[in-house]
């Protein structure tokens, strides 16, 4: 080839290079890309060790602050009971007025308004016993108070505005089915081995299956000792007595009768009964010494003329359905027989009887009608024929919030013919 072919090749061949050097200056840079991988911009591999350790930090600042509360806790409990103890309670608002038909009782129909506040203290010191202990303040008065008509409420408290110890006892086992109870200010209810009735009352003339002769209590010095079998099979007997009452001695001086002595007025029952899971049947012997009287529910003339001892006979059952929210209610019935030492043939024997029924969850969840009628205590040789009721729907506002609309009455109330009632009172119950 000619020295000029050789140029010429060369040029072009230069010229086709140039602009193909100059594109790819401006092209991304594969080694650059490497370089940049490689670089410290890059994101970090997952490292388990540094994770682990941060975790475990966050729970160290954690654990101190559940600790930190733990402590205020505790500060907080070592300043209030202890830790033995569990405290519950109640308050009860109540509005009522009755209407009677004996002209003598028409001071006492203005409608009224009370109040009653509990407190129920519990200690254990074995985990098995409990030392128990009401604290008591209300000021009901009149007709709420009063036995005789049957317009006594349940809730009802006369301390004057004074905070009182109401109930106060100690209950221990003893062996696996023996419980024994003792204590300066208890009623003989609270410890029978039988419940003698599933009714809850509002006028106490229907405590305790019909609260006659056998089942009335008075809240004073008492003992007692209560067999329960794993089969249901219970036996009791307690005794109670009126130690701090007076008596007036020959030459007219009042003295204190004492605890057990030949005028102490004293309770002595003893209780036989079974319970399955529907059902419970038990009957009750009480003997009753020296005037011993805790009827709220009775005619004027019961026993009169007597030595002041008795003897009562209680019979009492009761049934409960498998279900709530049902037509069919619980049933609890009552029988009470009573025989007075000493008392005229014609006034020497009384009978009295009840029946309560109980329908719960009827139109919402807990909520509770209650229907209860029977006969006063009342001597055989009496000409009245008495008659007590009382109908309430109990309505659960809330869990602590229950109002209770009630009704009550009678016929040939305190043994006077014709003489009749009717109350009607609202109740407000706030529990704690």
């Amino acid at each position: 080839m000619k020295l000029f072919q050789k140029m010429l090749v060369a040029s072009t061949a230069m010229s086709l290079i140039t602009p193909l050097a100059a594109l790819a200056s401006d092209t991304v840079n594969l080694e650059e890309m490497n370089d940049y991988s490689r670089s410290g911009s890059k994101v970090q591999r997952f490292d388990s060790k540094t994770f682990i350790n941060e975790v475990n930090e966050d729970l160290v600042i954690l654990k101190g602050r559940v600790d930190g509360l733990e402590a205020q806790q505790n500060e907080l409990e070592a300043g209030a009971f202890s830790d033995t103890t569990t405290m519950d309670g109640k308050a009860i608002f109540t509005l009522g007025a009755v209407d009677y038909t004996d002209s003598e009782e028409e001071a006492t129909e203005a409608a009224m308004a009370w109040y009653s506040y509990t407190l129920n203290l519990n200690t254990s010191f074995t985990g098995d016993d409990n030392l128990y202990v009401r604290l008591k303040s209300g000021n009901a008065s009149d007709w709420a108070k009063t036995k005789t008509y049957g317009t006594y409420l349940s809730s009802a408290k006369a301390n004057s505005d004074l905070i009182k110890v109401d109930k106060i006892w100690y209950q221990f086992p003893v062996g696996e089915n023996n419980t024994v109870w003792i204590g300066p200010k208890i009623e003989n209810y609270y410890m029978h081995g039988t419940t003698p009735s599933l009714y809850k009352p509002v006028t106490k003339q229907f405590t305790l299956g019909g609260n006659g002769e056998a089942y009335g209590a008075s809240t004073d010095t008492g003992a007692g000792w209560a067999y329960k079998a794993d089969n249901g099979f219970a036996i009791s007997s307690n005794i109670g007595t009126k130690s701090n009452t007076s008596q007036e001695d020959a030459n007219g001086d009042y003295y204190n009768t004492g605890l057990l002595t030949n005028e102490t007025k004293t309770s002595w029952a003893t209780q036989v009964g079974l319970t399955k899971e529907n059902y419970s049947v038990s009957a009750l012997l009480n003997i009753k010494s020296n005037g011993w009287s805790d009827t709220y529910y009775h005619t004027a003339d019961h026993g009169v003329g007597g030595n002041g001892n008795y003897s009562s006979v209680g019979l009492r059952g009761w049934w409960r359905p498998d279900d709530t929210g049902t037509a069919t209610p619980s049933v609890s019935v009552g029988f009470d027989t009573t025989e007075y030492d000493g008392a005229p043939s014609a006034s020497s024997n009384s009978t009295a009887y009840f029946v309560g029924l109980n329908w719960q969850d009827m139109f919402q969840a807990d909520d509770k009608i209650g229907l209860a009628f029977g006969k006063p205590t009342t001597n055989e040789s009496e000409s009245v024929d008495p008659f007590a009721y009382e109908v309430y729907y109990s309505f659960k506002a809330n869990d602590s919030i229950t109002i209770t609309p009630a009704v009550f009455g009678g016929t040939d109330r305190n043994g006077t013919a014709g003489a009749d009632i009717f109350g009607a009172v609202l109740e407000t119950t706030f529990k704690f």
